[in-house]
């Protein structure tokens, strides 16, 4: 029987379609666009479960409503060679199915039975990952890469993997040394450069991890629109902190709005980065108009919570109709979705989306109203805390509007404590002093803003 390059045993597979999915397993994992060979591969051979199983996975990373109608052919063709497959294929499909019915848990515990007997399926392993992340279970993400090191040590994904799951976890210390263990195997691993992102934000080395992010950016080559926009992403975050707001729009204009302007990530990520920069004060001229245009397509989609708010913001703030229609569809979908996920449909997405509408038209009073109540379960809509961030910001912005000093003083405190040199921050907290009467706080803030080193 042949094998895959991690040493999985591949059934029925002929040179051609091996080769295709070693590419879509290397490719998933390291987050490069060879993945997408797997459509070919399908297509030349229809009686490989194992294909075409992957080839569904490929398009429902669309996340998008049509996801799983663009996925059934493939689901099909899957199910049609299940008899002729191995335990560990059908298990691949096994998830598919599971995915594409939008039951979650059942995908989960089929990822787990998988990789309980080959515990050498990172690709499994990752897309286990993906399901525990976008639901907030950020442990989960951290077990099952634990479970697999000691079978996959040696594969430098793996590692990245651990690496995230840990920072996600707010173990820090433990998150750095995974990342540098990928980084040491392969210079180029980008999840790694990712989780080091993470680390050195969530640890207050601003300078640190922009400098870092700019060595190794060059190598963000043949990578998915994705992992490319979202480095960048990180990227523009540690200018923000250092006020460079100029130079953050740039990378918004030549990076992280300049690959696949339809897909999910690729528009979240741009909602996220022109908001941010907004809120540190900057002027991000006719972009929002742009985006907004679209954005019009995701009008009815409540395919993930996370996803969906930052669409509803994004189409709010470039005065799109269709913000009105997104909210009418979380309005629906917090009294008709499944029983496990109606609670957080309406007691945090409906609330939050409701004040995310009120913050873009100005309605900042309404705003922190509405929003400050869900932030403590914000989590359970998934996203990583870095990228959940915004709605604190937003919440932040709308206190400091409202005058609410006190509480504002209270949070941009607590936040110093892991962006004790951040502009945009110190700038803020000066504004609040002078409000709350305390002057020479007030000068010590700017004192800090100023200070930054270039």
């Amino acid at each position: 029987m042949l094998r895959d390059y991690l040493g999985n045993p591949v059934s029925g597979a002929n040179a051609a379609t091996l080769a295709a999915i070693d590419d879509f397993v290397g490719g998933f994992l390291g987050y490069e666009e060879r993945m997408v060979g797997i459509l070919a591969a399908a297509e030349a051979d229809p009686d490989s479960c194992l294909a075409n199983a992957y080839a569904g996975w490929i398009f429902m990373f669309l996340e998008s409503p049509e996801a799983p109608a663009r996925a059934a052919k493939y689901l099909a063709r899957a199910q049609a060679a299940a008899p002729i497959a191995s335990a560990r294929e059908r298990g691949a499909l096994a998830v598919l199915e599971a995915w594409a019915a939008d039951d979650l848990d059942r995908a989960t515990r089929a990822a787990d039975e998988v990789l309980a007997a080959a515990p050498r399926d990172l690709a499994v392993l990752k897309l286990h990952q993906y399901f525990s992340f976008i639901r907030g279970r950020f442990p989960s993400m951290l077990r099952v890469a634990q479970n697999a090191l000691p079978v996959a040590g040696d594969v430098a994904q793996l590692h990245g993997m651990l690496a995230f799951g840990y920072e996600q976890c707010h173990l820090l210390a433990e998150a750095e040394a995974e990342a540098r263990t990928a980084l040491r195997m392969e210079r180029r691993e980008p999840w790694a450069h990712h989780a080091l992102a993470h680390v050195m934000l969530s640890s207050a080395r601003v300078r640190e991890g922009l400098r870092f992010l700019e060595s190794v950016s060059a190598s963000w080559t043949g990578l998915t629109s994705f992992m490319y926009t979202h480095n960048w992403w990180h990227l523009a975050l540690f200018l923000i902190s250092e006020g460079r707001l100029e130079e953050a729009l740039a990378i918004y204009d030549g990076h992280c709005w300049a690959r696949d302007r339809s897909y999910s990530q690729d528009q979240i990520g741009a909602v996220s980065l022109l908001a941010r920069i907004e809120l540190a004060g900057g002027s991000v001229g006719e972009r929002w108009q742009d985006l907004g245009r679209h954005l019009g397509v995701r009008r009815n989609d409540t395919v993930q919570p996370f996803l969906t708010l930052q669409y509803l913001y994004g189409l709010a703030r470039a005065q799109r109709p269709e913000a009105g229609e997104l909210l009418e569809a979380v309005r629906r979908r917090a009294t008709l979705a499944p029983a496990g996920a109606r609670e957080l449909w309406a007691e945090v997405v409906l609330p939050a989306g409701e004040a995310l509408i009120a913050h873009a038209a100005g309605e900042v009073g309404r705003a922190r109203q509405k929003l400050g109540p869900t932030l403590v379960r914000m989590l359970e809509i998934g996203g990583s805390h870095a990228q959940r961030d915004l709605f604190g910001q937003i919440y932040l912005e709308s206190l400091v509007r409202s005058v609410e000093l006190t509480t504002a003083q209270q949070l941009l405190e607590e936040r110093r404590r892991f962006e004790p040199d951040g502009v945009p921050l110190n700038r803020t907290l000066a504004r609040v002093y002078e409000g709350l009467g305390l002057p020479r706080e007030a000068a010590r803030a700017e004192e800090r803003a100023r200070r930054v080193p270039r």
